[in-house]
């Protein structure tokens, strides 16, 4: 969750004054950083996964599921462990927004070796096991990878149940969800007040509800209190929500890659983008929101709106006085430009820019793609500030940079190395949802981790405009948009053949023919007489490197859940939970998903997750073999090919 500076957190009035000194300072920390590192090389293969955790406990005397507000107390657990035993525990933990999350990583990452992708559900079990071990189960409480708790704001959704009104929620002043269930850690507040105030209002999320055969026509929210603001706000056809907890209360999976260089980490970028969408809808796990079945699938919207600081100026409601920037987008949304100099012909989208920003940092040597990037964040201000951090030095600390780098959340973030260290140049893709299992969450990580393998060893170029990244956003958080979904796409994503190949001469494809719309099984399948498919080119490239048969057996069972899914064959998280819901013998067909439901549904996910209760239709009947350490052979490899002994004891 981005930069987790301890202190003495800022009111929104006093940030807002020194918002230029941050933006000043922040730009010239990435200009040393940059200055510095551009031409570091050799950076070896690194990688690791993040999964976010949900507390939750259940009372099957009642039928009652809630969110475990234990957060703080499992984390310090676990940290504590982990300081007790550095040489071999399995994980590291960082806090999350919501009191009832936790955030698991292998606590080193993992190499280049194939081998390592069989690591990657062994220690997300290892990762399960651990939370679970501090949790007191006899009284029902359990660790769950939902991304969407399905009645998070409802009343009684949080345990203990905490008071919640906008009176006591000084920093939301959110009707459903209480800021008691904020986690502990002052940045999360922090942000959730600075957003609102600077906003002006509370933020305002509406998502569409699923309109079933006994929903209310038109379907209209009802508030406590008959609240002004609320029915003023709430959308006819909607569900409303005012809180951040509603988007970034929700769990993801994010992967992050360290490159070999500068240039790689901005390839791998660019190419990682356009499938963003793709992996969004493959892992579409939300279609439930504060107790209703809701007409998406994913929490990306949402989250957008939750954390939406814009003021009226700058989302064009008014005309600019005070404000700088009429600013298209939220802070999280989706990716708006490319970042090296081959892409940014497609780069089809006016990107809001700060023009001296953007001028100083090619005057610092930067590429101009890159610098305009890096512009475009520094629109924002900061939201989150420390007293005892606004004074820093700009040679050896980067919090003024981390503070607007780590706000702006895209699907995508590309990551400068941390000062004083050995880290290079990063990426991460962050799109996905979080599955149920550790099986399906491996899968994803390592479909994206060998692909990334993939597009670099074939040069594989899966450039579209922008503005089709952006369509394909949102369509991908449709309403089974796997299966009926269309997205905009490459035709042929392998370098061109060399001329003498051609009988008629070389030529180039017109820019507007490169692309066209294919559904999500053509892109991971493949067309016949079309395009080849991503599980094609991968298995293509798994007959070129040295693989064990225990690695192959594990990645071919992850490359055929994400091939049936794409096909239809097996459900997405989402169209799972809908039908759970739709055929649960108390639903009403009105949409509602009661206590009850919601209850049922938690318990037999939490079978599934822990293995008591099979799912065919959601993942097969998988048997990995998966390992939690190198086998011997590889620890040898990984030897051999090393001469630096801190990343062997690292990596092994």
């Amino acid at each position: 969750m981005g930069l987790l500076t301890l202190g003495s957190p800022l009111s929104w009035k006093d940030t807002k004054k020194f918002a230029d000194h941050v933006r000043k300072h922040g730009t010239q920390q990435l200009i040393n950083i940059y200055r510095r590192l551009k031409d570091r090389q050799g950076a070896v293969l690194k990688w690791g996964d993040e999964v976010e955790y949900m507390l939750v406990v259940m009372d099957a005397d009642n039928k009652t599921a809630r969110l475990s507000l234990k957060g703080n107390e499992v984390l310090e657990i676990l940290e504590r462990r982990e300081k007790e035993s550095p040489s071999d525990y399995p994980a590291t933990w960082r806090p999350e927004y919501g009191g009832f999350i936790v955030e698991g990583s292998p606590v080193r990452p993992y190499g280049h070796l194939m081998e390592h992708l069989n690591m990657v559900e062994a220690n997300m079990r290892l990762r399960r096991e651990e939370i679970l071990s501090v949790l007191d189960q006899e009284r029902g409480e359990t660790v769950i990878t939902f991304t969407a708790f399905p009645r998070v704001g409802c009343p009684g959704s949080t345990d203990p149940e905490v008071e919640c009104n906008p009176t006591v929620n000084t920093a939301s002043h959110s009707l459903f969800f209480p800021d008691a269930a904020i986690n502990h850690h002052p940045r999360f507040r922090t942000l959730t007040r600075n957003i609102r105030e600077r906003r002006g209002e509370k933020v305002c999320i509406n998502t569409p509800v699923l309109k079933d055969i006994n929903t209310p026509k038109p379907f209209r929210d009802t508030f406590p209190n008959d609240d002004i603001e609320a029915s003023w706000h709430a959308k006819d056809d909607h569900i409303y929500m005012d809180h951040m907890a509603f988007g970034m209360g929700c769990p993801c999976i994010q992967c992050t890659f360290q490159a070999c260089d500068l240039g790689e980490a901005l390839r791998l970028y660019d190419q990682l983008t356009p499938l963003c969408p793709i992996f969004l809808a493959l892992t579409a796990a939300a279609p439930v929101y504060r107790g209703y079945l809701v007409d998406t699938e994913c929490r990306f919207n949402i989250i957008a709106q939750s954390v939406d600081c814009r003021t009226r100026e700058e989302r064009g409601l008014e005309p600019l006085k005070n404000d700088r920037f009429v600013i298209p987008k939220s802070r999280y949304d989706s990716i708006d430009c490319y970042l090296t100099p081959e892409a940014e012909k497609y780069n089809d989208i006016d990107l809001v820019l700060d023009q001296d920003i953007c001028q100083q940092l090619q005057d610092a040597g930067m590429d101009r793609s890159l610098a305009r990037h890096f512009a475009h964040l520094f629109i924002r201000d900061p939201i989150s500030l420390f007293s005892e951090k606004i004074h820093q030095n700009d040679e050896q600390e980067t919090d003024h940079f981390e503070s607007i780098q780590s706000t702006n959340w895209q699907p995508m973030r590309f990551k400068p190395p941390p000062p004083n260290s050995t880290i290079g140049w990063r990426v991460e893709f962050r799109p996905m949802e979080a599955q149920l299992t550790d099986f399906e969450n491996a899968a994803y990580v390592v479909f994206i981790v060998l692909l990334t393998r993939v597009i670099l060893s074939y040069n594989l170029n899966f450039l579209i405009p922008i503005s089709k990244v952006d369509e394909n956003m949102q369509e991908a958080q449709k309403r089974d948009a796997v299966r009926q979904g269309l997205f905009w796409f490459r035709k042929e994503v392998l370098p061109p053949r060399p001329y003498s190949e051609y009988n008629d001469g070389c030529f180039e494809q017109e820019e507007d023919k490169e692309y066209t719309k294919m559904t999500i099984n053509e892109i991971i399948n493949g067309q016949a007489g079309g395009f080849q498919g991503l599980v094609s080119l991968m298995n293509s490239y798994l007959e070129t490197v040295d693989i064990d048969v225990d690695t192959r057996c594990s990645v071919q069972q992850y490359l055929m859940l994400i091939q049936k899914r794409a096909s239809g064959e097996l459900m997405t998280t989402a169209r799972w939970i809908r039908a759970f819901v739709q055929n649960h013998p108390k639903y009403k067909s009105d949409s509602v998903v009661s206590e009850e439901i919601a209850y049922d549904l938690t318990k037999v996910a939490d079978e599934i997750t822990k293995g008591v209760r099979a799912c065919p239709e959601l993942f097969g009947t998988p048997r990995t073999r998966t390992k939690v350490s190198l086998s011997s052979v590889g620890q040898k490899k990984l030897r051999k090919e090393s001469s630096d002994k801190a990343d062997i004891d690292v990596l092994i």
